[in-house]
């Protein structure tokens, strides 16, 4: 049997901090994924149009095998700088490999296209981006708020807030996955027509409200939601980053990293689409050896963090406050 933790949160992921910070002048924000040592990371990307740094060392066959930790942001490519925020700070504490008389960390990034939220973004020469990264840093702990947060704060799903979000699910034997996304797709979260979440059937307990679809209610459109590229030009995707303590290698985290994304595909509709960048990292903390057949380990903690992505994608837009012109979920479907 399996459960949430304790939190609820990838930090129920044992050698697992969160840090987040926001600019509310430029309605966007940084988050980054902090372990408490260098953990073992690969990544997928699915997404048309990515927006990524330093992922391809991730992949099996490269020569970084550990990373000190994973810098999600808003600002588009401005807010890479929030991953060197926290190389700086990072460096700082002496975390990172020792290389030719330097400590050097490795962070890698995915970022998203928040600009359709407003804000004021006439920051110069200095975008904000890597303060905040060095504000997560300094903030990182086991609990952090869902929703406006981080990078979640200017995102946007379909034509709801998106936000920031984050689940965990432990089995009785000890193994635990959690998952932190940060919701900002083309695609809607919600099935046309209802106030129920794609996402609905994997929900625990009222996590994201307990609405369910009634039988006779369509679930799919058939308008061409596309033919909104072409009037408005538009920019999305949806980042994030899942957790396990049982230990992997690299080629193990990447089949973790490809399973997870069906959780994507069950959130959100359509995914994976040209505009989109859909990204999520795998962090292995290694705490406990995996179970032989090892396979067989690997191929049950993808089937969770699958779980956990589509139930964190949910959770963000349904913690979501209204902001600029887009309403929450819960201003939309509940009057408030």
């Amino acid at each position: 049997m399996s459960r949430p933790g304790k939190r609820n949160l990838i930090t129920d992921v044992d050698g697992i901090s969160v840090g987040n910070a926001e600019d509310q002048s430029a309605r966007s924000g940084s988050t980054i994924i902090l372990p408490d040592e260098p953990v073992v990371t690969s990544v997928d990307v699915r997404g048309g149009a990515p927006g990524t740094r330093d992922v391809d060392a991730l992949e099996p066959g490269c020569v970084v095998e550990t990373v000190q930790a994973v810098a999600l942001s808003g600002g588009s490519v401005f807010g890479f700088d929030a991953a060197s925020g926290a190389a700086s700070w990072l460096s700082q504490q002496g975390r990172g490999v020792a290389f030719g008389g330097a400590t050097i960390p490795v962070v890698p990034s995915a970022i998203l296209f928040d600009f359709p939220i407003g804000g004021d973004r006439d920051w110069g020469l200095l975008p904000p981006y890597r303060d905040l990264g060095i504000q997560a840093c300094e903030s990182a702990g086991k609990d952090f708020s869902l929703g406006n947060v981080g990078a979640g704060y200017g995102a946007t799903a379909g034509s709801l807030k998106g936000g920031l979000g984050s689940v965990s699910m432990v089995t009785d034997d000890g193994i635990q996955v959690g998952a932190i996304m940060a919701v900002n797709p083309f695609g809607s979260v919600v099935m046309p027509g209802t106030d129920a979440f794609w996402a609905w059937p994997w929900a625990v307990g009222d996590e994201y409200g307990g609405k369910q679809p009634q039988p006779d209610v369509p679930t799919a459109d058939d308008a061409n939601p596309f033919q909104v590229m072409i009037d408005k030009g538009v920019g999305n995707t949806t980042i994030g980053v899942v957790a396990t303590n049982v230990a992997l290698d690299k080629s193990q985290a990447k089949r973790v990293a490809i399973m997870a994304q069906d959780g994507i595909a069950r959130a959100i509709r359509p995914v994976h689409t040209p505009v989109d960048g859909d990204t999520i990292f795998v962090m292995s903390t290694a705490q406990r050896e995996p179970a032989e057949p090892q396979v067989a380990t690997v191929g049950q903690l993808g089937m969770m963090a699958a779980d956990c992505v589509a139930r964190a994608i949910a959770r963000g837009v349904f913690a979501a406050d209204s902001l600029g012109a887009f309403p929450s979920y819960g201003e939309q479907h509940n009057g408030h």
